[in-house]
Order: C-alpha cells, then structure tokens, then sequence
C-alpha cells in the first residue's frame, strides 16, 4: 500500500482538492483508496459529501482510542472510502500533548486496520502540529501542492527541515516525492518563473537531504478551474460533477503520473472536450 500525506502549512494552495480529487482519480482508475481526514475543518469530508453528526464516528475518536479505522470509515463508492473529520479534532492536539509517543498514535491505529486498500491519502491541516506530525509518521510519501506564486514558496525551507527531522527521529522510510504545481496559469510569466525555480531548487541544491533529494515537481498541472471550486458544495469530486472539465483532466492525469504512466503515453481524450 502507498501511503501518502498531502501538505503544505498554508492554506488555499489546493490541499484538501488534490487529496480529494487525485484520490477519486485513482479510484476510478481500479485501485482501493481510503482518505483521513485529519483537518479539524472537515473540508475533505464535506468535499465528499460527508457530514459527521452527534454519535458519529470520526478520526478524533480513532486517535483517542474510542474507535477504530474501520468504525469510522464511510464507503464512497466500491473503491473510495473516507475517515471523516469534525471539529473535535481541534481538541487532539490538546488531548495528545502529554501522551506518550503521541507521534506515532496514527501509525499504529494504520497498522492495527486489517483493511487492504492500494492507497492511503491523508489530507492535513494548514499547519505543522501534532496531527501534521502524525501523518508525517504513518506514511511514506509527502505530496506537497503549491501555488506558482513567489510567496507560495516562503514556506517551503520550514516544510522540508520538517520533513528531514521527522525522517531522522520517527520515521526513516519518509521522503518528500513530489511538488504540484495547482491553480496554474499557463499563459503567465509567473508561473512559468516560479515553475522553473522549483524545479531548480530541487535540481541543483548541493547536499540534499535524503529525505527530499529525489524530489521533482509532478508533470501534471492543476489548472485554475471553477469548477473545482464548485464541487465541494455540492459534495462531489470534479470527476462526478464536471467530468468534461479542464480539473477532471489534469487530475485524471496526475492519477496516471502517480501510477506510472510518462505523460506523453497518458493523453486523456476527455480533455479535448473540456470546458
């Protein structure tokens, strides 16, 4: 199973609609995917047209004990399931700073999941606390979207020191695979500019830590799309509410990069019709 954290410290650099769409992706591509929802905003959740209600269980009650993964798991679909978050999870960071090995609580609820699913995306806050350091530990893999604007990239020494510390203290097998580039412009200079100064970063930066020294900037391109930002009010990823879309497509293709697939041998016939 790939396990996959999805992260970036600031907000609105298309996060939340890279773990929910990507993971839509996969699953329409045949592989079994199961998202955490580990924002206290419930952003992934509602995304998917999941609301947790009194009684219900969530992520906070799996990190507290009270549940597990496959109490509070929700079917999507055949192939896609969420664990659902609510604003309880905010209490966690609280609840879990005296607990011992309180960054490792994720991983062995993960490990103690009998569950067989081919991936497990993890949607994170816009911060790097206990929950963030959690999915740090529990997984392999960092997707890490970013905005093609200069102080999009302010952020992104302190994301990778945290990488590079989480990799050396709790979990040697973490490494940062890729940058996505998300609410792209195509026909500007910008992002053209700052496209090629991340991929410079990690091109020629002497002494890279291992954590993030493979790293490259996905080919895929997520698009500035309306309807992406549409889909989360009404509950549905972009591959059901605007198959035709330019988001579909560039998710669509991101899904097959991360399968494997080069991208001149991945052309989505959908995106010629795409809106």
């Amino acid at each position: 199973m790939r396990s996959i954290a999805v992260i970036n410290q600031k907000g609105g650099v298309g996060k939340t609609t890279t773990a929910v769409n990507l993971s839509a992706a996969l699953a329409d591509l045949g592989k079994r995917v199961c998202v955490i929802d580990l924002d206290p905003q419930g952003h992934a959740s509602l995304h998917f047209g999941v609301v947790a209600r009194e009684g219900d269980k969530t992520i906070y009650h799996v990190l507290s004990g009270t549940a597990t993964l496959r109490q509070a798991r929700r079917n999507i679909s055949d192939r896609l399931s969420v664990v659902p978050s609510h604003l309880d999870l905010a209490a966690a960071e609280v609840e879990l700073a005296g607990e011992v090995g309180r960054d490792a609580i994720l991983r062995d609820r993960i490990r103690a999941d009998d569950a067989n699913f081919d991936f497990l995306i993890i949607d994170c806050a816009p911060s790097l606390g206990v929950l963030t350091l959690n999915a740090l530990t529990a997984v392999k893999e960092v997707f890490l979207p970013l905005q093609p604007h200069f102080l999009a990239l302010h952020g992104l020494s302190k994301l990778l020191r945290t990488i590079e510390i989480v990799s050396e203290r709790l979990n040697p097998e973490l490494h940062l695979t890729g940058v996505l580039l998300c609410l792209y412009e195509s026909g500007t200079r910008l992002a053209a500019e700052v496209s090629s100064d991340v991929e410079s970063f990690f091109s020629h930066q002497p002494g890279m830590h291992p954590a993030w020294a493979g790293a490259a900037t996905f080919q895929a391109r997520i698009r500035r799309n309306i309807r992406l930002a549409e889909a989360p009010s009404y509950g549905q990823s972009i591959l059901e509410y605007a198959p035709m879309s330019h988001g579909a497509a560039d998710y669509r293709q991101l899904a097959l990069e991360v399968l494997g697939v080069p991208l001149e041998q991945s052309h989505d016939p959908v995106s010629l019709y795409a809106a």
